[in-house]
């Protein structure tokens, strides 16, 4: 990479229609691991669609291949909560530990802020503590722990719900 770190070498960039095999194939990896989410398949393209913001869906590539994404869903419908939502980040096994996550992090934060949300939620297993670190790194306090929550292939399993508040909840805050 002639001395670039590795962050300088992903880009980050809107997703497009065209990224939808990627999104799948990366997404089916995070399901594989048991620790990524309490999906057991893929949903097919328009589902994912209609449970994600159409804002803030981003993907990163490195050398010229998509290596993770990320997007936003809604947490409620009520409008107390407009500016709340819950962070997807999925990261190709290939480039799980490499840095790719939190360039995609720290620029989805980015794209949220922008897009006039205040806080970022992500409910994350305790065994996934790659992710929990990131989340961390980027600044997401957690705020509790909802035990036995749902089953995945006949286990209760835990969720750690971490947030993030934004300089819009402190000008609120402020105000």
């Amino acid at each position: 990479m002639g001395g670039e770190t590795v962050e300088e070498a992903v880009i980050v960039r809107a997703m497009e229609a065209g990224d939808w095999p990627a999104v799948a194939r990366i997404f089916e990896e995070g399901i594989a691991t048991g620790n990524a989410t309490f999906e057991t398949k893929c949903p097919d393209r328009d589902e994912w669609d209609r449970s994600h913001l159409e804002s803030c869906r981003l993907i990163a590539e490195r050398g010229g291949a998509v290596v993770g994404w990320a997007a936003l869903s809604p947490y409620s419908d009520r409008y107390a909560y407009r500016g709340v939502v819950e962070v997807s980040i999925y990261i190709a096994a290939k480039a799980r530990g490499t840095g790719v996550g939190k360039v995609l992090l720290l620029k989805l934060i980015e794209c949220a802020e922008v897009a006039g949300f205040w806080t970022l939620q992500a409910g994350i297993f305790p065994e996934n503590e790659a992710s929990l670190h990131l989340h961390e790194a980027a600044g997401f306090r957690e705020v509790g722990r909802r035990e036995r929550i749902g089953q995945l292939k006949d286990v209760w399993r835990d969720v750690v719900l971490l947030e993030r508040r934004g300089s819009l909840a402190e000008g609120a805050e402020a105000g």
